[in-house]
């Protein structure tokens, strides 16, 4: 058996082999506090091609057969990228300002 010492030099080599880690999550956290921007999804202009699916780094876009379904703000963190993938003539993604749904209590 290592001792202490060893096992801090070592890091993940000194865990045993077949040893299974539980893999990190944030999903029981709600993280989409910490949002300044809010993505606003215009239903009329998208196609549905969810490249923001593909793209969103937090798994916050919501798809239900096939098609955008929402956002998961428990989760989302503002980053933006959805917006920015979404194809250029297309645009049914923006960001808002977190503070305006504040005003009006959303």
């Amino acid at each position: 058996m290592t001792n202490k010492i060893t096992q801090e030099k070592l890091g993940w080599k000194s865990l045993p082999i077949g040893d299974v880690l539980e893999a990190g999550t944030a999903f029981e956290f709600k993280t989409g506090d910490w949002r300044s921007f809010r993505p606003v999804h215009d239903d009329e202009k998208c196609t549905n091609c969810l490249i923001c699916w593909i793209y969103c780094p937090d798994s916050s876009i919501l798809v239900k057969d096939g098609k955008f379904a929402g956002f998961d703000l428990d989760h989302c963190k503002g980053c933006g990228i959805c917006a920015s993938v979404c194809p250029p003539k297309v645009k049914a993604i923006k960001m808002v300002d977190e503070r305006e749904f504040m005003k009006e209590g959303k």
